[in-house]
């Protein structure tokens, strides 16, 4: 894509008459209507409304019956975009059987060719003139303005995106305490922000035997968390030394040496890496068959990957100092302890043994001994205390409640609002924690959802721990509401994300439905999550 395309059509539209004095009044008459429908078409960022209502100026000022814009992906050489005039009511076919009254003018911008501007049968019958030819290179000029101005947009805007979902992954590597959690975050980012079939986040093995898939995001997970890519590999050596590779086809990549490898079409594998330390790797595949990555996509990917690595030594490095305080506090306890209480009940029990000696009385003597013996006890509870102090601590578990509000509020800057949560009933006490891992990726995969699809101004997250199965078990029930279009068709099913809620909820024995939305008249759509609360053994 370039990045000179003017942005002012009127202007470059002004530039591309010059020369053209001394035409004949009609033709420059037609010039000026031409200026005037470009002003009225403006710069809107809609492309393809935008590039409609310049083959339709074309059609009308050129005399033509149909007019056709067609843009070609920069990357692929696909199309990307077909705008058209009065071609809906006849054979596109014809057209092109029709070289004498067809006009085709290339739009091109900054030197780079977007496609081309085509004319077809003039409204009089006769062949398309020079000044039909200067006219249409000015409209030309004003659809590749439009093309790359809306490019532009669109990178802009995709960075933008890229940006927040960075932000969301700091914050979930800062915050979370269970790092394959953090992980996830980083692969869904990644998917939703790449539109990828698949993300993968790929460590060293522990034994050394090459990349590990430890998180994954994917339309279809099966058989990919813990695959492992050999150091032998070639897109393995060339991650450890801390090189992307972008592969266009897997099938046909002689780099991709894996039977998982060969399964996904345009993929690019990025180093995470922090300084000159490698921690991982980040793969984002698409499916056979769809757009290649662009430039523009491999860049920000990069610069995601490196923000991920940097936030995950962040993270590291915090759990160390938050290890260390733990530790220091734990030290300081013991030390208490055993200077100033352990002591204190040492001489207790000698003053009382001194008391035993001098009392008369047979009862007094049997309360003194009951209460050094209590004492010697406590002083051995004490010394067990310390022991456990000085071992080291587990992680601090976080509860269900503290895990949802941390989705959330990591979902409120790719989503542009804060959505609302409320819970019902103990839900720290009532879901145990395996239940608890599925119910946060399904709340994750619905507002990533709902960001992609639901173009919503409100969404609502309840989380309810007095849920019933229909056979009377308890169950926990996850529901996410928005106001937005509603539900894609089922052709777009499975691109949505809720295939993967789906099977999430049937694995554990629940399921998944909708109801009306949070918009007026029930507009929208709410999904409702429900399984049992304790995962089977």
């Amino acid at each position: 894509m370039t990045s000179h395309a003017p942005s002012d059509p009127a202007a470059a539209a002004s530039t591309a008459t010059r020369g053209l004095q001394g035409m004949p009044g009609e033709f420059a008459a037609r010039v000026s209507q031409l200026l005037e429908s470009m002003r009225s078409i403006g710069a809107s960022l809609d492309l393809h409304s935008t590039l409609g209502s310049i083959a339709e100026t074309a059609a009308e000022l050129a005399r033509a019956r149909y007019a056709s814009i067609v843009v070609i992906d920069s990357a692929s050489g696909d199309l990307a975009d077909f705008a058209s005039y009065g071609v809906d009511e006849v054979d596109r076919d014809r057209i092109d059987d029709i070289p004498d009254t067809t006009l085709t003018v290339p739009i091109v911008v900054a030197g780079e060719n977007l496609g081309d501007l085509v004319l077809a049968e003039k409204s009089d019958g006769g062949a398309f003139t020079r000044q039909d030819r200067d006219l249409v290179r000015i409209i030309a000029t004003e659809a590749g303005i439009a093309i790359g101005n809306a490019r532009l947009y669109e990178e802009s805007r995709r960075r933008a995106d890229w940006i927040d979902g960075a932000s969301a992954v700091t914050t979930a590597l800062l915050s979370m305490a269970d790092a394959r959690d953090a992980l996830e975050v980083v692969a869904e980012q990644a998917r939703s922000l790449a539109n990828a079939s698949a993300v993968g986040v790929l460590l060293p093995h522990p034994d050394g035997e090459g990349l590990e898939n430890v998180a994954v995001s994917a339309e279809d997970p099966d058989g990919i968390v813990g695959t492992v890519i050999p150091w032998y590999s070639p897109a393995a050596t060339k991650l450890r030394e801390g090189e992307a590779v972008f592969v266009d086809d897997t099938a046909s990549d002689p780099r991709m040496i894996t039977k998982l490898g060969r399964r996904f079409g345009p993929c690019m594998l990025l180093p995470m890496r922090s300084g000159t330390r490698v921690l991982g790797s980040l793969v984002i595949a698409r499916q056979r068959g769809d757009a290649l990555f662009t430039e523009s996509d491999k860049t920000m990917a990069a610069q995601f990957a490196r923000q991920a690595a940097v936030a995950l030594v962040m993270s590291e490095a915090q759990n160390d100092r938050e290890r260390l305080a733990v530790y220091e506090d734990r030290d300081r306890i013991a030390r208490d302890l055993h200077d100033l209480v352990i002591q204190r009940l040492f001489a207790t029990g000698m003053m009382l043994q001194g008391a035993h000696s001098a009392a008369e009385a047979d009862d007094v003597r049997e309360r003194i001994d009951k209460a050094v013996t209590e004492l010697d006890l406590t002083i051995q509870e004490i010394r067990q205390t310390i022991y456990s102090l000085q071992q080291q601590p587990p992680d601090a578990p976080t509860g269900v409640r503290g895990l949802v509000l941390r989705e959330i509020a990591m979902a409120s800057a790719p989503l542009g609002i804060e959505p609302s949560v409320s819970f019902v009933g103990p839900v720290d006490t009532v879901i145990d924690p395996a239940t608890a891992r599925h119910l946060l990726a399904a709340l994750r995969e619905l507002l990533s959802n709902a960001q992609r699809h639901a173009q919503a101004t409100q969404i609502g997250v309840v989380i309810d721990a007095t849920a019933m199965l229909p056979e009377g078990r308890a169950a926990v029930r996850l529901t996410v509401a928005d106001d937005g279009v509603g539900l894609p068709d089922e052709s777009e099913r499975r691109a949505s994300g809720l295939r993967n809620v789906e099977a999430r909820a049937q694995s554990l024995g629940g399921s998944v439905w909708t109801e009306a939305g949070l918009g007026e008249c029930g507009a929208g759509t709410s999904v409702l999550w429900q399984v049992p609360a304790a995962v089977p053994a």
